[in-house]
């Protein structure tokens, strides 16, 4: 796996549940998710048994100082298509704004290009959403382009920014290596 000295992500494990259930059912994290909320514990203990073991996704934590900060990972992967959707969210708020989802974003697309051998990790970004836009495209993504009216949430449509980022532009970043556990 691909680390930074003080930033790793690691595969979601059963005692990661209480986490993730608090940081998803905080109001602060959850505008631009798309979960049925709020999440319960044992709804989330079924979502982990049924998951756990599946090839076709990679759900991780985020851990900056081996302190548990925030989830990351791959939905949809394809292997025929060598492609997989990316999602993150920093979920304890003093770390939010620190780089953290940057480093850890780059972490996720080495992940993708060096160890499952994908071509393209995606995106969907809401318009309304300029934070996770301004992440995505410092992680190297770019915009492909514009769905419209994409999603129905809370009695709205929802247009949503498409992005991609391919393995034959992606430079390693700066200060990662790699560490095999």
């Amino acid at each position: 796996m691909y680390r930074y000295k003080d930033l790793i992500i690691r595969k979601f494990k059963f005692e990661d549940i209480p986490n993730k259930i608090k940081w998803i059912n905080d109001s602060k994290n959850n505008t631009y998710l798309h979960y049925d909320l709020p999440l319960e514990y044992d709804k989330t203990c079924a979502w982990f048994e049924k998951n756990k073991d599946r090839q076709d996704r990679f759900d991780a934590v985020i851990e900056y100082n081996g302190i548990p900060v925030g989830l990351i990972g791959l939905l949809s992967i394809d292997y025929k298509n060598k492609k997989a959707e990316d999602y993150i969210v920093i979920g304890e708020h003093q770390y939010k704004g620190k780089g953290i989802a940057t480093r850890a974003g780059h972490l996720n697309q080495l992940y993708a290009f060096e160890d499952l051998q994908l071509n393209k990790v995606y995106a969907y970004t809401e318009v309304e959403n300029e934070k996770a836009m301004k992440l995505d495209l410092r992680r190297g993504f770019e915009v492909e382009g514009c769905l419209k009216q994409d999603l129905y949430m809370n009695g709205r449509y929802i247009d949503r920014y498409c992005l991609g980022v391919y393995k034959d532009k992606y430079v390693i970043p700066e200060g990662v290596f790699r560490e095999d556990v």
